[in-house]
């Protein structure tokens, strides 16, 4: 649960300097902490197996293709889809940095073998090497990010006094 709170509060952080940056209204720091969280539903694994979802469509399925940059581009590109049309470059930009975000947090994981997951396929299949910053259930990545949240939060709300 920590790396979720952290994923989510990173995209707060990244959502609220572009929108301050571009005076872009609130909603689109939103979008942003939505594309965060993106990445992780390959957890929808625990309730529907890559097994049943074999069964059904007849062909080979895994659900860890949504935790690439390639999965998260299609998902940013439906997301990008439903939305009003004056905003869909900005949406799908937006749930990409989120995305994109979440892919780099996760690329500091310490891993038992040194290297990181697959996220950046398709630009590249190598599992790059990990600095192993922290595991994915360490707590104070959390407590730093809202810590980082809380200034930006000052910072975006006190900029103009």
């Amino acid at each position: 649960m920590p790396d979720l709170l952290t994923h989510v509060l990173v995209g707060y952080i990244l959502g609220t300097l572009l929108t301050t940056w571009f005076d872009w209204q609130l909603p689109f720091t939103t979008v942003v902490m939505l594309g965060a969280i993106l990445p992780d539903l390959t957890k929808i694994q625990l309730v529907v197996s890559d097994v049943q979802i074999e069964l059904f469509i007849g062909i080979p399925f895994s659900w860890q293709a949504l935790h690439t940059f390639g999965g998260v581009t299609v998902m940013a590109g439906f997301g990008g889809l439903f939305t009003p049309r004056r905003y869909r470059r900005r949406v799908l930009l937006l749930l990409l940095v989120g995305s994109v975000s979440h892919l780099c947090l996760d690329s500091l994981l310490i891993k038992p073998s040194g290297y990181a997951s697959a996220v950046w396929w398709p630009i590249t299949a190598t599992r790059l090497p990990t600095p192993g910053l922290y595991l994915s259930y360490d707590r104070w990545p959390a407590v730093l990010a809202a810590f980082l949240a809380l200034i930006t939060r000052y910072w975006s709300m006190h900029r103009h006094s």
